[in-house]
């Protein structure tokens, strides 16, 4: 079967390539060690196919990973946005998730902020406030204001997003990716209501994690099963 590689990796994966060859030639049981983390390489930068569910007002997951305890939080303040707290949704991914980052929601992008910052841990809580980041804050369909944020991580120190002010997206897109190991914030809009729990385990571009009032989520579709896939 082929796996799909994200182009980010590309030059890694070489890297962990060429040196593997070097480290056989100097000593076998290097080489074989080598080969083990290039395939370990390989497998992080895997970016499979998603298929979103159907349904009206549906935000999705933005990352694979599991889901930290759901809080209320400022959304980042060089968003600009107003200083309410909102529910707030994180996601941590470990160094065995997909790492390729997908839109959660249609509509466009109003504006877009790289700040660099510390590298605490991603699971501790005040990684949102202290660590690097970009973040993202679009206008929905129906007029609501949704904010996700990708955030460095203790080891990861690569952030990567293809979004632009004004651009127009789908729920479902690949917009990014973080390396080695990092988390998404998401705050829903004050209308939203969400879907998942704390220790769930989520897919990016397939879990449902929130709902905007009176448009119906599919049946199961906020159903991950524990490797973080769908259990459709």
């Amino acid at each position: 079967m082929r796996l799909p590689i994200h182009r980010e990796g590309w030059p890694i994966i070489g890297g962990f390539v060429l040196a593997t060859v070097l480290m056989w030639l100097v000593w076998l049981p290097l080489g074989i060690a080598g080969a083990l983390l290039s395939l370990w390489c390989v497998w992080f930068f895997r970016d499979p196919n998603r298929f979103p569910p159907d349904g009206a007002g549906t935000i999705l997951a933005p990352a694979d990973g599991r889901v930290l305890p759901l809080v209320e939080a400022l959304p980042p303040e060089e968003l600009e946005m107003e200083a309410v707290p909102l529910a707030r949704i994180s996601i941590f991914m470990n160094v065995f998730n997909v790492h390729v980052n997908r839109v959660p929601a249609d509509g466009r992008i109003v504006r877009t902020h790289y700040r660099p910052g510390r590298f605490f841990n991603a699971s501790f809580d005040k990684a949102s406030a202290h660590n690097e980041r970009l973040s993202a804050l679009m206008t929905l369909e129906g007029g609501e204001r949704l904010a996700f944020v990708q955030i460095a991580g203790l080891v990861a120190r690569r952030i990567r997003s293809t979004l632009k002010d004004g651009q127009v997206v789908r729920r479902g897109e690949r917009f990014g990716i973080i390396r080695f190991g990092s988390r998404v914030d998401i705050y829903l809009p004050p209308e939203a209501q969400a879907c998942v729990s704390a220790g769930q385990a989520v897919t990016a571009g397939e879990t449902v994690v929130a709902q905007l009032p009176g448009r119906n989520a599919p049946d199961g579709a906020d159903a991950a099963g524990e490797d973080g896939g769908p259990t459709r």
